[in-house]
């Protein structure tokens, strides 16, 4: 049975999940993740087959590896399993969604991938995040002040977007007044072309990349005659190792920090207002002791895993637990599996504010790929729930999320809540 919007309800996964012979298990379905029905799948892999190869899939044969200690030793592993986007990339699809993959420093190896790196590291730095962090406050303050009280809203519109969008416009040293043209292209490139989806077939994808890339362009000829700056174009523009860096090239890493720094903090902005309410024992913990906030971040980025998946690439024939990986294999680090390892986490399905381990999630990835924006995403969710707790005693959950269809981008399309009046 499906449920009301007709989607596979969890019973159902379940069943499926344990009933199909162990070869035929396929993780990498947007319809289970748009669901939330996922979970039986991954539990099933973990404990009967966590270096898992999965034959028939719309992308061709891939690997699942599901288990913690497994993903950190193929994510740190960059010579012989690759990110290269000439190799087919970070994702399963091995581009942007039904795209040739583009050129941008997560999807390449050394020595380019640390050159590129390096020069917009500067802009998510300590010194450049605490510069940032009283304007993002104020920002914070001001987009909770303007909220409705009493009356239902989309908490993902009107909060999650809205600050990652303002603070993405600050890192590219973009208009404000643009901001949500930035979130929308980065929801773009992410979005499976598909009737009735954000963009319908690849030609209108490929239309708004055209835009896009025009967009950014016109950002790049304004940093490169100017001075240098301290925003990430600007970094692009004026270091050595990437200023004579081909087109499609600079266009590549703008898709990478766009996505970077939109998806993941946006949807774990959504995701800990959800984990709350369906936690309310872990909401009044968090209500009585704010000093919480930073353990509850790294919790819920490990409980909403907000980049489901990260792949790589054989460069050649590796034994890895009793599996022979061939070269050119496709390999699958399933982040969401990693943070629900049983073996690795305790209770690890359960969301626990205050955990003596917060921070041992795999959500940021590990090695030389580790996400080069972690801190600025938690300073962001810190900062919001600082603000939240001093104006409100509640934001009340009024309905179902609906979830992204995507295996990659595990985030929330809206989220329905309240804010209830005071008495």
């Amino acid at each position: 049975m499906a449920d009301g919007n007709g989607l596979m309800t969890k019973d159902q996964a379940r069943a499926e999940a344990y009933s199909l012979p162990l070869e035929k298990l396929n993780p990498a379905r947007p319809e289970l993740f748009q669901a939330d029905a996922m979970w039986p799948y991954f539990e099933r892999l973990r404990a009967e087959d966590p270096v898992h190869y999965t034959e028939e899939h719309e992308f061709g044969p891939y690997w699942s590896i599901t288990r913690y200690n497994d993903i950190m030793a193929i994510d740190t592993d960059h010579v012989r399993f690759s990110s290269d986007f000439m190799k087919g990339g970070i994702t399963i699809g091995g581009g942007q969604a039904n795209m040739d993959p583009l050129p941008m420093f997560i999807a390449m190896d050394p020595p380019k991938h640390d050159v590129q790196r390096k020069a917009v590291s500067p802009g998510v730095a300590p010194p450049a995040l605490a510069a940032m962090a009283p304007e993002i406050r104020e920002r914070a303050g001001a987009i909770l002040d303007g909220l409705p009280i009493g009356e239902e809203f989309d908490w993902v519109d009107l909060v999650s977007k809205e600050l990652t969008a303002m603070t993405l416009a600050t890192l590219f040293d973009a208009p404000q007044a643009d901001r949500r043209k930035i979130t929308y292209w980065s929801d773009v490139v992410t979005c499976i072309p598909a009737p009735g989806a954000l963009v319908e077939t690849l030609e209108q994808k490929m239309a708004i990349f055209g835009e896009y890339h025009a967009y950014f362009t016109g950002l790049w000829n304004q940093k490169v005659n100017a001075p240098p700056a301290g925003d990430l174009i600007s970094m692009l523009a004026h270091n050595p190792a990437t200023r004579n860096m081909e087109p499609r090239e600079y266009f590549g890493n703008v898709v990478l920090l766009t996505v970077g720094g939109n998806d993941t903090t946006r949807n774990t902005i959504s995701g800990s207002i959800l984990a709350l309410n369906q936690n309310p024992d872990q909401y009044q913990k968090l209500r009585d002791n704010p000093d919480l906030i930073p353990s509850m971040v790294s919790e819920t980025i490990r409980w909403q895993t907000p980049l489901a998946h990260m792949r790589r690439t054989a460069t050649e024939d590796v034994e890895f637990q009793g599996k022979t990986i061939r070269k050119g294999d496709k390999v699958v680090m399933w982040y969401v599996s990693g943070n629900r390892d049983e073996t690795v986490i305790e209770r690890p399905n359960d969301y626990i504010i205050d955990r003596e381990r917060p921070r041992q999630h795999i959500s940021f990835g590990f090695g030389i790929h580790r996400c080069v924006g972690n801190r600025l995403a938690e300073l962001q969710l810190t900062i919001i729930w600082e603000e939240i707790l001093k104006r409100f005693p509640e934001v009340r959950v009024t309905g179902e999320p609906k979830r992204s269809f995507s295996t990659f981008v595990k985030g929330y399309e809206t989220l329905p809540v309240v804010i209830p009046a005071r008495n």
